[in-house]
């Protein structure tokens, strides 16, 4: 059987180099549809987010990577836009599958994760009550981040240089991160984060410790898995009320890790996963019964499809539709247990369905009549591809594979070695490197595009990410299939980022509009943009009717999730001046915070398809609380003027899905200053129960404290690592250990029922992406003796694997993910 995969591959990449070496060669100065060396992030990015408009913030899984922060390995990294450069930060509990959203003053938070950690991802030195996890580890010095609430204030670069110890933990532009001061009151990993009207967050569902998928296998118990699963939901800041059972979670037991939120513009939440969807009132606790996905296609972890609010417009009158895209068919018994999948996934094809939801109108009436609506299929089938809302309000896909799933591990029910698993621990095979684009408006049949784009060579599999960046191109990174750090495996884990530049990147001159305001609100006056007349090309008029001016959050990404992504098209009209300029009468956000929650985002002024640099803005008051809203403004009538036309040359402003370069900067109007709140006011405002000039003293003696190594080491003293929930005592740290008691469990007889399809027929080579000339070695993130990465050759790259990692080492190993 390994022979025929071999030969298989052999064949796929023979076809795919005379593939390569077919394509016509582009012009030397285009950027559109290619990508480009966007750095080293020195941790693997498994999560990410835009913290303004100079700096990316990234952090990884709790492992051996060779950088270092503090005299341990660093898990956590800032990565400056302009240099592509990035700088290590600390993170003192383990952030692995973490949730996280925006907060309503700029900053984040990042919820759960894994117990401590050691080397090879056996679990740490001190254990937990119950053995099943670890409270601390004195290798790689971490401490469990199941319960942790972080909070990140991001800072200026000029900030950062002033003083680099202020990326310490729980220094003024690093972590806040003390779980005995601020955490969950649920353990929770692979949870859900999806941010409210008045800036709060609720934090849904989640493991309490670790498996594949979340159930045992008979299923016996649905709801709590023996203590593996988290049922419940709670909201940050704390209500002050228990965490309280979601229905949902039982309903879709098993698979429901990372579930799908959207906030509806009833301030109800669409909720997805396994196949169930539901319209969720989360403040009464009642779920309203959608219909199920069709075809059972699973769009959640490990399936992971791409899925993504479409974008919110004037011309669909703000009406809210989901898109799903992709993810797995597989029968119910193939996707086994918390230990593994019961079939061998790397040869089962990911699904390339795609399936349209209404469920609401703009005013927050419900459909009655709502359903799921089948969309064009992608290009090719996706497990782990990611939406990107574009400034075009075009969705562009990245990463992924066309067979498998999410996760890793040694091994499945019907491949029980991990010498023969043909990818390393990597479940899934076939890279997708070729980018495609998705135009909600266009004609169903003729929707999907990849025309004029260049394929990676780099394979974006588990734990990639993308982002949006504020000159809107598009930042990849991240991948990393392994339990530890392993850079010679078939998809190693993966430094290496890059830029992918949209097709609007083949025009040489951008939109340059000034007087968009650093803060927008719900309702209340517009304001006026002015676009140049060296702005654009062609008619004054032609151009003023298509300029739009939109709102993006760019989320916070992990899994093929971009958690809070959201865009919406602010309302205008215009008048064109006898100079050729155009003046932009421009509406504020519909007076409904459920359309676009408070918090950052970026505001794009796009005309005739090209999107200007952004400007980083504030919407809402900056507070959590409820938000203030107004009138909508009656804006003026259009002006146009006949005879008037842009001065910019025409052949610098069109754009081209297949040739063009763009000369935009990294560099936004704004976004560049520290944002509002230092994290002691953060902390201090938002736990309940507690006076915040108490929190803020304790900060500042944990910043002081903390700093120092000897800290970590003294937690050896007190291995229970009692965390306080807001306004609580002290709770245990214990778990259930039904993943551990579930292990291996599968039934009698079944396996010999099921024979999966053959692997998927795409033209994507199965050890790495379509388009990579010859297909002669799979992807390396070093030269093979760490030429590219000078650190992994030095003593403190001790902790690294750069070989195969042997899953049968002493110690108990975390290793399915």
């Amino acid at each position: 059987m390994l022979g025929s995969r071999t030969r298989r591959a052999g064949a796929l990449a023979a076809a795919l180099w005379v593939l390569g070496s077919s394509m016509p060669a582009r012009a030397a100065s285009s950027l559109a549809g290619t990508f480009a060396d966007g750095g080293d992030t020195l941790v693997s990015a498994m999560m990410m987010f835009l913290g303004n408009s100079e700096k990316v913030y990234i952090l990884d899984k709790v492992e051996g990577n060779s950088a270092q922060v503090n005299g341990h390995p660093a898990w956590a990294a800032v990565y400056d836009i302009a240099s592509q450069t990035a700088t290590p930060m600390d993170v003192l509990t383990n952030t692995f599958c973490a949730s996280g959203m925006h907060l309503p003053n700029g900053s984040f938070a990042t919820f759960g994760g894994n117990g401590a950690i050691a080397p090879g991802g056996n679990i740490g030195s001190v254990l937990n009550q119950g053995g099943a996890s670890a409270a601390y580890d004195a290798t790689y010095e971490d401490f469990d981040g199941t319960k942790s609430i972080r909070i990140l204030n991001p800072c200026s670069s000029a900030t950062i240089s002033a003083d680099a110890s202020a990326l310490n933990a729980n220094a003024s532009c690093g972590w806040y991160d003390n779980p005995s001061v601020l955490s969950m009151q649920g353990h929770r990993w692979y949870s859900t984060a999806e941010a409210l009207a008045d800036g709060s967050i609720v934090i849904i569902g989640g493991f309490t410790n670790g498996g594949y998928i979340n159930r045992n296998y008979p299923n016996t118990d649905p709801t709590y898995e023996g203590g593996a699963a988290n049922p419940t939901f709670e909201f940050f800041p704390s209500r002050g009320t228990e965490p309280a059972l979601m229905q949902f979670m039982t309903t879709t037991s098993g698979l429901n890790s990372y579930p799908h939120a959207f906030l509806m513009p009833s301030g109800k939440m669409l909720v997805q996963a396994n196949f169930s969807t539901v319209l969720w009132d989360y403040n009464e606790n009642v779920e309203t019964a959608l219909p199920d996905m069709p075809g059972k296609v699973i769009r959640v972890y490990p399936a992971s499809g791409a899925t993504a609010m479409l974008p919110l417009t004037p011309t669909n009158n703000y009406t809210p539709t989901v898109l799903f895209c992709g993810g797995s068919d597989m029968p119910d018994f193939a996707w086994g247990n918390y230990s593994w999948p019961f079939i061998d996934t790397w040869d089962y094809p990911a699904s390339k369905d795609c399936q349209r939801i209404t469920p609401e109108q703009a005013d927050g009436t419900f459909n009655t009549d709502v359903a799921y609506e089948q969309d064009d299929d992608m290009i090719e089938g996706r497990t782990m591809g990611q939406f990107i809302i574009l400034p075009t309000g075009k969705l562009l896909v990245v990463n992924g594979g066309v067979n498998g799933t999410a996760g890793y591990s040694t091994q499945t029910l019907t491949t029980t070695s991990y010498s023969q698993m043909p990818f390393g621990m990597s479940l899934a095979s076939g890279p997708v490197g070729t980018p495609a684009l998705y135009d909600p408006t266009a004609p169903a049949g003729s929707r999907w595009s990849n025309e004029g784009f260049d394929s990676s060579t780099i394979p974006r599999l588990y734990h990639s990410t993308a982002l949006l960046l504020p000159d809107a191109s598009v930042l990849i990174a991240g991948s990393n299939p392994n339990v530890d750090v392993n850079t010679s495996t078939v998809f190693p884990t993966t430094y290496k980022a890059e830029i992918f530049y949209p097709p609007y990147f083949s025009a040489t001159t951008r939109p340059s509009p000034s007087g968009v305001p650093s803060t927008l609100s719900y309702g209340g006056d517009a304001f006026d943009v002015l676009i140049p007349a060296d702005s654009y090309s062609g008619a004054a008029n032609d151009a003023a009717d298509n300029t739009t001016v939109a709102v993006i959050r760019p989320g916070w990404t992990t899994h093929g999730m971009n958690m809070g992504q959201r865009f919406l098209q602010l309302n205008n009209t215009y008048t064109v001046n006898s100079n050729g300029s155009i003046t932009l009468h421009v509406a504020q956000l519909p007076p409904n915070p459920n359309l676009f929650t408070p918090g950052p985002g970026l505001v794009f002024v796009t005309v005739n398809g090209i999107p200007s640099n952004a400007t980083w803005v504030t919407v809402g008051s900056g507070n959590i609380e409820t938000q203030t809203t107004a009138a909508a403004a009656e804006l003026p009538a259009s002006v146009r003027l006949d005879g008037v036309s842009g001065t910019a040359d025409g052949s610098s402003t069109s754009t081209s899905s297949s040739s063009g370069s763009s000369s935009g900067s990294s560099g936004t109007n704004g976004g560049s200053s520290d944002g509002g709140s230092h994290t002691g006011a953060i902390i201090g405002g938002t736990i309940a129960g507690v006076a915040a000039l108490a929190i803020i003293a304790a900060v500042g003696g944990i910043i002081y404290a903390r700093r120092k190594r000897a800290r970590r080491q003294a937690a050896l003293a007190n291995p229970s690592y009692g965390m306080t929930a807001a306004g609580a005592a002290p709770v245990s740290t214990s778990r259930g250990v039904g993943a551990v008691a579930g292990a291996g469990a599968y039934g009698t007889g079944r396996s010999a029922d099921f024979e999966p399809l053959a692997a998927n027929g795409s033209t994507a080579a199965l050890h790495h992406p379509y388009g990579y000339a010859g297909g002669a070695a799979a992807y390396r993130d070093d030269d093979g003796a760490g030429g590219n990465r000078p650190w992994l050759n030095s003593p403190v790259g001790s902790h690294a694997s750069t070989g195969d990692f042997d899953p049968y080492g002493e110690g108990r190993m975390q290793r399915h993910t």
